[in-house]
């Protein structure tokens, strides 16, 4: 195992030379015209991309995904370098020092049983961190979590924190109630004409439907790429069918390309 790690090592080290020398005077013009803010797009990009290939079990796909995004951090250290602001050592020993010092269990004398024991241990050594290092107490714990984070991510831990405080439904058929509630609001919303009052109806809706995947436990994001990929699967099946047909897409019948649906699921696509 320690040689599987040195060579690991090597190959990192390769990469973060190879960035230098494209950054270099007389490296590659794209890479060197490179900043922070047209890096940050391509660093979101791959993640989705690393996502894709999970989702598609494509493991070869996955393999070389992984390399794309571990190329994204290391850009951004050696723009960081060059600026003198910090190096991609001082983010492998930020990283190394954390997972250590997190994890106490492992490396030192706690105890823990279960996933939740080390959240605990994770939480209550991160605030200690913050207070030590003089940042400021959140006025709100929701404040913790990212403003800038996608919607959807962003309401799952939003209510995460504040059922981890009991501001949450005793029960499934309470949030399954509050959904219809939502529905039946925003209906109305809708019937009033009120353009900005949907809106705000149909977000807590969206709201509302990211707590029931919590409490359901399932991770809204990928559930809604799973459907957003079936969808894809089975338009494409009513794409074919339309050709089949010799007719254009908008003159066929809604109810003709709902059958064609129909038939797409069940296939199973």
């Amino acid at each position: 195992m320690a040689e599987r790690f040195t060579e690991a090592g090597q190959k990192f080290s390769e990469l973060v030379e190879v960035m230098a020398r494209l950054r270099a005077p007389g490296g590659c013009p794209w890479d060197r015209k490179q900043t922070f803010a047209t890096i940050k797009s391509y660093l979101l990009e791959e993640s989705y991309e690393v996502m894709d290939a999970i989702d598609r079990e494509d493991w070869r796909g996955l393999a070389e995904e992984l390399g794309d995004l571990l190329l994204q951090p290391v850009f951004l250290a050696e723009i960081a370098a060059e600026q003198g602001l910090f190096t991609i050592d001082d983010s492998l020993d930020a990283i190394n020092q954390k997972l250590v010092r997190r994890h106490p269990h492992v490396f030192g004398d706690a105890q823990a049983q279960t996933p939740d024991d080390v959240k605990l241990h994770w939480d209550r050594i991160k605030k200690s961190e913050k207070a030590e290092q003089g940042v400021a107490p959140h006025t709100s714990i929701l404040d913790a979590v990212p403003r800038n984070l996608p919607a959807l991510m962003e309401a799952e831990k939003v209510s995460h924190k504040a059922a981890g405080l009991g501001f949450d439904w005793p029960d499934i058929e309470g949030v399954l109630a509050k959904v219809r509630e939502e529905a039946e609001e925003l209906a109305a919303a809708h019937e009033h004409a009120d353009a900005q009052h949907v809106e705000h109806e149909l977000g807590d809706l969206l709201f509302t439907v990211v707590n029931l995947a919590r409490r359901m436990k399932v991770d809204p994001e990928q559930a809604l790429r799973k459907s957003n990929a079936r969808f894809r699967e089975r338009f494409a099946h009513v794409e074919e069918r339309v050709a089949e047909s010799g007719v254009a897409f908008a003159e066929t019948p809604l109810a003709q390309m709902e059958e064609w649906w129909q038939e797409a699921k069940r296939m199973g696509r």
